[in-house]
C-alpha cells in the first residue's frame, strides 16, 4: 500500500492561493522549519499540504498540476467558489470516479477537480 504523505504546491503569491484554498475548507498555518522558507502548511487526512514560494530558479509556478479533492458540503462550497468569481472549466457532472466539478481556481491556472462526498 501507498499513501501520499505530502505536496508541495509552489507559487508567485502564496496569499492569493491560500486564499482560494482557504474556500474549499482547507486551514493553514504560516510557519518555516530549519533552513526553509516561509509557508503555509495544512493537513487532509493524513496528507501534508504546503504551499510555497517559487524557488530562486523558478518564474512562473507550474499550471500542469492536477489536483482533485472529495468536499463536504459540496454545493455550498460550488456557492462560495462562483461568489468569489472563480473560473469554472466546466460544471458539475456525474463521472466514473463520482460527481465532479472541474474548477479553474488557483491563482496560477492549476485545474482543480472537486468532488461531492
Amino acid at each position: 500500500m501507498i499513501k501520499l504523505k505530502l505536496l508541495v504546491i509552489r507559487t508567485a503569491d502564496m496569499q492569493k492561493l491560500v486564499d482560494f484554498y482557504a474556500l474549499l475548507g482547507f486551514g493553514f498555518d504560516y510557519h518555516k522549519h530549519g533552513n526553509s522558507p516561509y509557508h503555509y502548511s495544512a493537513i487532509i487526512d493524513g496528507t501534508v499540504i504546503e504551499i510555497y514560494p517559487l524557488t530562486k530558479t523558478q518564474t512562473e509556478a507550474d499550471k500542469n498540476l492536477r489536483l482533485g479533492f472529495e468536499l463536504d458540503d459540496f454545493d455550498r462550497k460550488i456557492h462560495l467558489l462562483k461568489e468569489a468569481n472563480v473560473s469554472f472549466a466546466s460544471e458539475s457532472a456525474q463521472t466514473d470516479f463520482g460527481f465532479m466539478a472541474v474548477v479553474v481556481v488557483d491563482p496560477d491556472g492549476r485545474k482543480v477537480e472537486l468532488y461531492k462526498k
